[in-house]
């Protein structure tokens, strides 16, 4: 009671204290957000009022055209193909990196050396989109000694189909052989069994030999038996000079490796290899019919030079792939941070149960992450939507109007040759619009998450 009493007979400061208090604290307060509201209105709030303005006039900014760039914007081919490819970009990366993220959270508490595995994926974020964009140019580049990913295709395609050793060879006009339509070579006079036929070409530079060719002459020399045709495919050429045309001369070189066929009425009888001296042999053959020769359009073939990843078709597919390779670690951490804090018991009792993995997966692990899912999704839509650097900088110069998103294009009408300001900000209002949305969703999903 005594201490009742002692607090109730405390005096009460008077009220004109108690406001000039309330009224000191408000000016503490606001000296401190001041600096940032400063900064939020020169950075944010006075270039969106800006550019509202700006966007209903015209390029010079002198004279008022109402909504005619808001018109503008959707009837300009090269704006329409950046909404086209930012919906693309929307609808795609957003969904490719949370899924990837879910599927990477969820493996990883499976292997020993979690934290490693996710500082090796997560390390691409501390990369400059800058950075990042140079490293996938020059790795999608088309020269196979250059671009890594051509390098790859070409080494794959090449072990499966094989390679042409001669794609610059050539006969002799006049020497006895014509071209096909298919880009092969025929003699322009069948062979009987009994024969030797002499196929010189030219094209080849020595030095572009392999290294197991062998001189010509002794094999054009070869005598054939009844039911064989035989024959040489040969370089027709001696370095330094000499030699006669459409003859083996001792100094030419065979070339080793190159398809032959013996065709009837239009038909492959038999198909042999050349030598290293550039010798073949058909060995059963009629001898009462007569063969063409013909060297197949393969041997001829241009060597296999990879995917034009940044052309016209590819480049917008090409950008998102850099794009995953960047971000796939920050979905990983989000997801796996949700991951971490689901109730272990509602998984362990689905497991006592019989549950699969898959069904764990599936029916509990899934639906328990849905709000961080969505919060992750939501905040990689907004972040697409504002792609520039990777665009600009992977996407080649001539290829740069077919993978344009709205954040390029609204850079190059304003500032990349358009000069035409007003169609900019229409642009970049455009966008705003379209980011808002995603905004105050993900805004509101926090605000339900803390309550």
């Amino acid at each position: 009671m005594t201490a009742m009493t002692a607090i109730s007979d405390t005096p009460r400061p008077p009220a004109a204290e108690v406001s000039r208090r309330r009224r000191r604290g408000r000016v503490i307060a606001v000296a401190f957000v001041l600096p940032a509201l400063v900064l939020l209105g020169a950075l944010v709030v006075y270039p969106v009022l800006f550019s509202a303005g700006r966007s209903f006039f015209d390029a010079s900014g002198s004279t008022f055209v109402g909504g005619d760039n808001y018109t503008e914007m959707f009837r300009d081919p090269a704006t329409l193909k950046a909404i086209r490819n930012s919906v693309i970009w929307v609808v795609i990366a957003p969904t490719l990196l949370t899924g990837l993220g879910l599927i990477l959270a969820v493996l990883v508490e499976k292997i020993r050396w979690a934290t490693a595995f996710k500082l090796l994926l997560f390390m691409p974020m501390a990369v400059s989109f800058l950075a990042a964009g140079i490293i996938f140019r020059l790795a999608y580049d088309e020269d196979p000694d250059k671009g890594v990913l051509n390098a790859a295709a070409v080494g794959v395609h090449d072990a499966f189909e094989g390679t042409s050793s001669y794609p610059t060879a050539r006969p002799r006009d006049g020497q006895g052989l014509t071209k096909g339509a298919d880009g092969s070579y025929r003699t322009t006079t069948a062979a009987s069994p009994g024969h030797t036929v002499g196929l010189g070409l030219v094209g080849v530079a020595p030095k572009d030999l392999p290294k197991d060719a062998e001189p010509a002459y002794a094999a054009a020399g070869q005598k054939a038996g009844a039911r064989e045709l035989r024959g040489v495919v040969y370089l027709d050429f001696m370095p330094g000079g000499g030699g006669k045309q459409g003859e083996t001369d001792r100094a030419e070189s065979g070339l080793p490796q190159m398809k032959v066929e013996a065709v009837q009425g239009g038909k492959t009888v038999e198909s042999v290899t050349t030598g290293a001296d550039g010798s073949f042999r058909f060995t059963d053959l009629d001898p009462d019919a007569s063969y063409s020769v013909r060297l197949p359009a393969k041997n001829f073939a241009p060597p296999y030079e990879g995917i034009s990843w940044l052309g016209p078709a590819l480049v917008t597919p090409a950008i998102i792939g850099a794009y995953l390779w960047i971000w796939t670690g920050f979905a990983m951490v989000l997801i796996g941070a949700g991951l971490a804090a689901l109730p272990r018991d509602a998984l362990e009792a689905a497991r006592m149960d019989g549950a699969s993995e898959w069904q764990i997966f599936r029916r509990i692990t899934v639906p328990l992450l849905a709000p961080v899912l969505t919060v992750v999704f939501v905040t990689l839509v907004i972040n697409v939507m504002k792609v520039f650097d990777l665009v600009y900088i992977i996407a080649p110069g001539p290829v740069q109007e077919d993978a344009t998103v709205l954040a390029t294009q609204m850079w190059l009408v304003s500032f990349g040759g358009g000069n035409n300001q007003g169609l900019g900000s229409a642009l970049g209002m455009l966008l705003l619009l379209l980011v808002i949305p995603a905004m105050v969703f993900n805004v509101r999903r926090f605000r339900r998450s803390q309550s």
